[in-house]
């Protein structure tokens, strides 16, 4: 099945959630999605372990980062 409109296409969790950290930083996350993974002692692996169980979070930060990409594109 192709995905040719799906812009995180092969973009692996770990890519989003260190690409996000890098450009942001974890306050900024915090304070946009805040969930504990982000607000208290956060880390890269901390963050994909409760993304990988928490749909509605995961959608918020995939959306960040989209929206991430295209500010960087303008």
């Amino acid at each position: 099945m192709e995905q040719q409109n799906n812009p995180l296409h092969g973009i692996k969790l770990v890519q989003i959630v260190s690409d996000l950290e890098a450009h942001y930083g974890w306050e900024y996350l915090a304070n946009t999605i805040p969930v504990r993974c982000f607000t208290h002692d956060p880390s890269i692996k901390s963050s994909l372990k409760f993304l990988r169980r928490t749909p509605w979070a995961r959608t918020r930060v995939e959306n960040l980062y989209l929206k991430m990409l295209r500010s960087q594109k303008k």
